[in-house]
């Protein structure tokens, strides 16, 4: 096998042959490294949003229901990989055995953070999940993981608490790129207006953080229900909040249109639905940009939609990774004490 297969792990891939790790059905998840391999031994996952809201309502918020869907697609497929959303989440653990010839400069012990999907990571689970009650995203659990050469990982920091520094490592990639799309924007001269969709969120909250840091010149956030709406008042992280359900098109761009007095120049989805690519276009002005951050996005749905609708704008998707996304997501976390309560709230709401 080529150095190149190696380095992203095609070797763990067990069907479909040929393949790399993420598009496989199946993975080999043994913990038995090669030289340039790392296992973790998992202490827990992170559930992406879009995959646990799936999970939740299909069995109507039964925690044994889906904790039992979760233990048996990770020991069906040797990896957390949701068939019907195809996204997984992230994990945390501490380093269990480096391979000498692994680059990550990893050291048993450390506490890491992977900042790659679950869906392309050999997992293991050996106590069924036992300890969670499948009401919440983070899912407690023992087990092992494996990072390959082209694996991206953070050691955790020691001035945050875990399950709080693993919420934001779970969606750094959605800050990071608003901030580069704002920054181009300024760098022109120009102040961009921002929308956010799903604001009150994990990755919408920092997205709104990052557009104000970066320059935006006025910011919206969009929620679905007014709970969501007092909060993100409350914390002032938004110029203007606004209520709308990211699935009503019209009722998405007139309330952008209606908070910022014109369609958005950026619009950054971060909604765990599907059906919310048209109003993110109807919402964004012509020659403006909209970052698709949920993982129940319809790329098919946002391209046609936007030419149906007659609608120049540019999508872009947010793959999760940008050079410096972890560090850059914790300083917003550490800078912004409001941010920080709003991730602590959500965190005690999902462990009362």
């Amino acid at each position: 096998m080529s150095r190149t297969a190696d380095a992203v792990g095609v070797h763990r891939v067990l069907e479909p042959a040929g393949v790399l790790p993420q598009a496989a059905w199946r993975l080999d998840a043994s913990p038995q490294i090669r030289p340039d391999e790392v296992r973790v031994r998992v202490r827990r996952l992170n559930l992406d949003a879009a995959s646990f809201t799936q999970l939740h309502d299909k069995h109507a918020g039964d925690g044994e229901r889906v904790r039992a869907e979760v233990a048996g697609i990770i020991a069906s497929r040797g990896k957390m990989h949701n068939p019907v959303t195809g996204s997984g989440g992230m994990l945390i653990g501490v380093v269990e055995e480096v391979g000498p010839d692994s680059p990550l400069g990893l050291r048993v012990g450390d506490r890491v953070a992977t900042l790659v999907s679950l869906t392309l990571t050999p997992l293991r689970i050996e106590d069924e999940l036992r300890d969670w009650d499948g009401r919440s995203e983070q899912v407690p659990c023992d087990g092992t993981a494996i990072l390959f050469r082209r694996s991206i990982v953070a050691t955790l920091p020691e001035d945050l608490p875990e399950e709080l520094a693993m919420s934001v490592n779970d969606v750094c990639g959605a800050p990071a790129l608003t901030a580069r799309v704002v920054r181009a924007c300024v760098d022109r001269g120009e102040r961009p207006t921002v929308a956010v969709l799903g604001a009150a969120g994990k990755s919408g909250s920092l997205s709104l953080v990052a557009a104000r840091r970066e320059g935006a010149g006025r910011t919206v956030g969009i929620v679905p229900v007014e709970r969501e709406a007092a909060m993100l008042r409350d914390a002032g992280l938004a110029d203007v909040v606004a209520l709308a359900d990211a699935r009503d098109p019209v009722g998405v761009a007139e309330a952008v249109a209606g908070a910022l007095g014109a369609p958005a120049d950026i619009t950054i989805v971060c909604v765990t639905v599907p059906g919310c690519e048209h109003g993110a276009v109807l919402a964004t002005a012509e020659g403006g940009t909209i970052v698709f951050f949920s993982m129940a996005t319809s790329f098919t749905a946002a391209a046609l939609g936007a030419e149906g609708l007659a609608a120049d704008v540019t999508m872009l998707i947010g793959n999760g990774y940008t050079r410096g996304h972890a560090a850059y997501a914790l300083d917003l976390l550490r800078s912004e004490p409001a941010l920080k309560a709003l991730f602590e709230a959500r965190l005690a709401a999902a462990h009362p």
